[in-house]
């Protein structure tokens, strides 16, 4: 079984006056030969936009892209013809494929946008490009798992991407257990806190904590405070 540990304080930075990007991936101008990406998780970063600000139209090709708005709102564009605003709980994906250009902007003019940016190699190049989005309301009880995206063939109602990989939301109160049981029992599991503390195992993980593990099908998160996290299920190479 192999296990590793991301502390939050671990991550790479971007600081701009209108960015505060974190990059548990080298991303940018920050690299680590150890943290290239975990199987086919290339990118997952924790941006921070000031108001009225974001970022200009720009290229991507051959990536399955995925953005998660946490607070307030962003404004997408992209050249498939796509003009969306994405507020909290908004999740959206975009296949790349051949190529595609898109901006990202926060909406507001008096608040931030914090929303998660997360990159995944599709199984396959020169796809044509699309784009999907969903509001995905918070589960209402105690332990709740939300499946937000899922293989392009799966019969379900979360987003597709061309990729046997699967992202949830997870909320877990405190002292509950919550068991995850892979969808693929090869792909290996990355876990990203966003609020809270658990532990996986031995290790203990709080806000901002990434761990990644491979060779466990079946996982059980212990909560030792009320936390929200999401869970990546990815193949392994």
């Amino acid at each position: 079984m192999n296990k590793i540990y991301h502390a939050a304080d671990s991550r790479g930075t971007s600081k701009l006056d209108w960015l505060d990007s974190k990059h548990s991936f080298s991303f940018a101008d920050y690299y680590c030969p150890e943290r290239i990406n975990f199987g086919a998780l290339r990118v997952l970063n924790d941006d921070i936009v000031k108001a009225g600000m974001g970022f200009g139209t720009h290229p991507h090709q051959d990536m399955e892209i995925i953005s998660i708005v946490l607070k307030g709102a962003m404004r997408h564009k992209d050249s498939t013809g796509h003009e969306e605003i994405l507020k909290a709980n908004d999740v959206q994906v975009m296949s790349a494929g051949t190529g595609i250009r898109h901006s990202e902007f926060n909406a507001s003019t008096s608040e931030e946008v914090h929303f998660l940016q997360i990159w995944i190699f599709p199984d396959q190049k020169g796809l044509t490009p699309r784009y999907e989005q969903n509001t995905f309301f918070l589960p209402d009880n105690d332990i709740g798992c939300q499946l937000l995206v899922a293989p392009i063939n799966t019969d379900n109602e979360a987003l597709k991407i061309h990729q046997n990989a699967y992202v949830s939301r997870v909320l877990i109160s405190t002292g509950q257990i919550m068991e995850y049981q892979q969808y693929v029992a090869t792909n290996g599991i990355y876990i990203f806190v966003l609020e809270g503390e658990v532990v996986v195992g031995e290790q203990l993980l709080q806000k901002r904590d990434g761990y990644g593990i491979v060779g466990n099908s079946k996982l059980e998160i212990g909560c030792t405070e009320d936390t929200h996290l999401i869970l990546l299920e990815v193949p392994v190479y």
